[in-house]
């Protein structure tokens, strides 16, 4: 039981690490905010952030998709999420935004997510 916790303990960390790192670059402005995501076991949540001016400017999450993501997987509902925060985006002028994965390595969902706000008409 130990192990897990310890094992569980030191992924958290090197995650907050990596977050740390890339939170070092990654700067959103209102001309170019910063696409967050958020991941968790069972769903997967992106917000657009002005640092500048300290606000979120929209989110949205796999939570708020509804009939469309009934039998999908979640890296489907992943692709979908980044469509639908891309959509929200350009909804107010925004095309160019900074991707922040938040600590979390590039692939799986995390990198669908990318792929579907790209397809949905942001520019990284």
């Amino acid at each position: 039981m130990l192990r897990k916790t310890i094992r569980k303990n030191l992924k958290l960390i090197r995650r907050y690490r990596r977050k740390r790192r890339v939170r070092k670059k990654v700067q959103g402005t209102s001309e170019r905010p910063r696409l967050c995501v958020f991941r968790s076991n069972a769903h997967i949540y992106a917000q657009l952030i002005d640092d500048d001016k300290g606000i979120t400017i929209t989110g949205t999450s796999s939570l708020t998709l509804g009939e469309e993501a009934k039998g999908l997987t979640k890296t489907e509902k992943s692709r979908l999420v980044g469509k639908r925060i891309a959509q929200l985006a350009l909804e107010r002028g925004i095309k160019k935004v900074v991707f922040d994965r938040n600590g979390y390595k590039y692939h799986g969902r995390v990198k669908a997510l990318a792929e579907g706000a790209r397809e949905g008409g942001l520019e990284f």
